[in-house]
């Protein structure tokens, strides 16, 4: 089945797309990327968007003429992204978040070797998070005429889940080895990490073809229980918004971490940073950038003042402020520091950022990228939203309650159709 999976991250940089084709069902799905872009927002949708992100007052009638402009710029990169390929015939598509709110009480069901039948606790409906992507599938459907899925994070977050990270169980899929622990490290503007256990006992964890980019990953039945996964904090958004403020306006990001890396760390101030209760709060745990947003930059670039740092200096702090975290966090949650470590997502072409995650885990954890394995960096998250839209046409649950603390597993993902469905074999 060929499957477009559509995805914005929290840097709002743009609509990755990703054209794959799957057979399977779960825990025997094969996976054939066949094409991927990424299709940059015009300036001012990204500025709308950031506006509305970042807490800007919005009229009910500019909601939904952005909502349905959102949905059109996803649409338009479905198309894109399958022109001079066969047709898709469904759409994954994650939509834009614009606020997420974590649930107010975390839910800790206990591991399910040791109580199968757990179901949380009735909670009032102002326990649960919140978590609003725009870009109605509807819309979407209507406009590419391929049956669509959407607001994948609404059914885990109405059973006491987070609603995020939702990618764990494709990422536990597809680059999970036999003999090595791996954590797989996404770099958007947030940071979340899945954590994937050694399967000594296949003989085969992921396999590549060597005349295409397929993947067959094997995948054993107790497996998912033991994965982890969570946010880890910031990832390249509180350095591009550094940027933006420290350069007037004339850079967007740190190219390449060049900036940073003609700084200097100060560690106190790094250490203070680290201090933050967020980095101390035990999975399952999400944020956003309502957390780790322009107010807490802004707090960030006063303290630097104090310390009498120079621009460069304050870039090259905050850029270690994430290479820090990931590795606390590493420390602070997982059993051991994990074999390998795959980095994906933007700022995994950031080279000073990756040098300074492995100084942070030490040479006994290899710092590679998922590109090293086999599947491309940038456009991994898309692909994984075409995995759990494939799921959700199958009636396949997509989330791990281990991971985002959901009481159980659901369907994740609303359909939507178009009048005038496209002929295909769905």
């Amino acid at each position: 089945m060929r499957v477009i999976g559509l995805m914005s991250g929290t840097s709002v940089d743009g609509i990755d797309a990703a054209l794959v084709d799957l057979h399977g069902g779960d825990r025997d799905l094969t996976l054939e990327l066949i094409a991927a872009q990424t299709i940059p927002y015009s300036p001012g949708l990204r500025q709308q968007i950031l506006d509305l992100a970042g807490g800007m007052p919005i009229t009910l009638t500019e909601l939904a003429h952005l909502d349905d402009a959102i949905a059109t710029a996803f649409a338009q990169a479905a198309i894109a992204v399958q022109a001079n390929h066969a047709p898709a015939e469904l759409i994954g598509s994650h939509g834009q978040t614009v606020y997420h709110q974590p649930p107010r009480l975390a839910i800790h069901p206990p591991p399910p070797q040791t109580q199968p039948d757990f179901t949380a606790p009735s909670l009032p409906a102002d326990h649960l998070g919140y978590s609003l992507q725009l870009g109605r599938g509807a819309t979407i459907a209507q406009i590419t005429g391929i049956h669509t899925i959407s607001n994948f994070r609404a059914a885990d977050i109405a059973v006491g889940g987070q609603g995020a990270p939702l990618v764990p169980r494709i990422d536990a899929y597809l680059l999970g080895h036999r003999a090595q622990t791996t954590c797989v490290q996404n770099l958007g503007g947030i940071g979340n990490v899945t954590y994937i256990p050694r399967r000594r006992h296949l003989s085969s964890s992921f396999t590549q073809s060597t005349t295409s980019d397929a993947y067959n990953p094997l995948f054993n039945q107790d497996f998912d229980r033991d994965i982890r996964g969570w946010d880890t904090g910031p990832g390249n958004l509180l350095i591009d918004l550094a940027v933006q403020l420290l350069s007037q306006g004339q850079q967007t990001f740190d190219c390449d971490g060049a900036w940073a890396a003609s700084g200097c760390i100060c560690q106190p101030l790094l250490d203070r940073w680290l201090r933050d209760p967020f980095f101390a709060q035990p999975p399952p745990k999400s944020t956003g950038r309502e957390y780790f947003g322009l107010a807490f930059t802004e707090n960030c670039l006063k303290e630097a003042d104090a310390f009498n740092l120079s621009p460069a200096d304050t870039i090259a702090t905050l850029t270690e402020l994430t290479a820090a975290s990931v590795a606390d966090s590493y420390r602070r949650f997982l059993p051991a520091l994990p074999d390998r470590v795959l980095l994906c997502g933007g700022g995994s072409r950031n080279t000073y950022l990756h040098t300074r995650i492995q100084a942070q885990l030490g040479s006994s954890c290899r710092v590679q990228t998922t590109n090293d394995v086999g599947l491309d960096a940038d456009s991994k998250e898309a692909i994984a939203f075409a995995v759990l839209a494939y799921w959700r046409w199958h009636d396949i649950p997509g989330n791990l309650p281990s991971v985002t603390g959901a009481a159980h597993s659901v369907l994740l993902g609303d359909i939507a159709s178009p009048l005038v469905a496209r002929s295909s074999t769905v």
